[in-house]
């Protein structure tokens, strides 16, 4: 039998209590670094993916509990679009990305994990990055450790 250790997994598993939005983040209780949230700014903010596609998998979202794109104010489009902007000029910057895949799943049909309040992703890709392990092994490798990845992001968000 194979075996994968991925003891930060069992977060995960044990999971935030239910009903509990991981992109409700005004509680000042826990700090930004424990969320891997990189950077704030007046309506949105950008966290990590804490299980990601890729090394620097990023979410950008606004702080209001919203399931509708159509209920964005234009102030939040506009945080949203600037802070996209400069999650690729990082990822660029800090992990060399190649390319990006970019967007929005609206909706559980469409693949959102979370419904009920929306976020973009934009995750960073490279020449040769999908090799034969989620093929074959249904297994997908991230080469360096999430709060490596973290500490490298944040530094490149605050020197924007």
């Amino acid at each position: 039998m194979d075996q994968l250790w991925a003891p930060w997994r069992l977060e995960y598993i044990q999971g935030p209590e239910e009903g509990a939005c991981i992109f409700c983040v005004n509680d000042e209780s826990i700090t930004d670094s424990s969320r891997f949230i990189l950077v704030r700014r007046k309506f949105c903010y950008v966290m990590m993916n804490r299980y990601p596609y890729s090394n620097g998998h990023l979410m950008v979202s606004p702080y209001r509990h919203l399931g509708d794109m159509a209920a964005l104010d234009e102030d939040e489009v506009l945080d949203i679009h600037e802070l996209l902007i400069d999650s690729q000029t990082v990822l660029l910057t800090v992990c060399g990305a190649q390319g990006f895949n970019v967007g929005w799943n609206l909706g559980r049909t469409a693949g959102a994990g979370i419904a009920d309040h929306i976020h973009m992703h934009i995750v960073p890709r490279w020449t040769g990055d999908s090799n034969f392990m989620p093929i074959l092994a249904e297994t997908r490798v991230i080469p360096q450790h999430i709060e490596k990845t973290y500490a490298l992001l944040a530094k490149a968000f605050s020197e924007l």
